[in-house]
């Protein structure tokens, strides 16, 4: 076994037992402190904390799966991943979400409406990442296009 092996195994070992572990325990206090009406304390947070650590290394060993671990270009490879992944399905996901809010702020749920207001910075937000996911949507196209060469 050599040290690289070893600090790969250390980190499955941590990301996917150790950590889902340790949420369920900070879950179980904020359980047990909200029962004794201390609900005010962070430990919920620290659970979900804890699962985002298992879930971003689950994350990034998808990535960067997708190539043979000696490929030269698997750090380009997983970067194209993520880049494809963030735009082409957090960014349309994000902007409906955005909608919604804009929707809710400017129908004055829970707010006052007034000329200004957030509900316009929801609207912009949810066009720049629409537009951003079209920008990049368009680049692939133009380059699945223009692998043939100049015809």
């Amino acid at each position: 076994m050599n040290f690289l092996t070893g600090i790969t195994n250390l980190t499955n070992w941590t990301g996917n037992v150790i950590m889902p572990t340790l949420a369920a325990l900070f879950f179980a206090l904020g359980v047990l402190r909200f029962a004794h009406g201390q609900a005010h304390t962070y430990t919920p947070w620290a659970g979900f904390l804890c699962l985002m650590v298992s879930g971003v290394l689950r994350g990034i060993e998808k990535f960067a799966s997708q190539a043979a671990w000696n490929n030269p270009d698997l750090i380009w490879i997983t970067l194209r991943g993520l880049v494809d992944w963030t735009c082409n399905v957090f960014l349309p996901v994000y902007a409906v979400l955005q909608l919604i809010q804009g929707l809710m702020q400017y129908s004055g749920i829970g707010h006052r409406v007034y000329a200004g207001g957030a509900w316009m910075r929801h609207f912009a937000a949810a066009a720049l990442c629409l537009s951003l996911s079209g920008l990049l949507r368009l680049a692939e196209w133009f380059i699945s296009k223009g692998l043939g060469g100049i015809s």
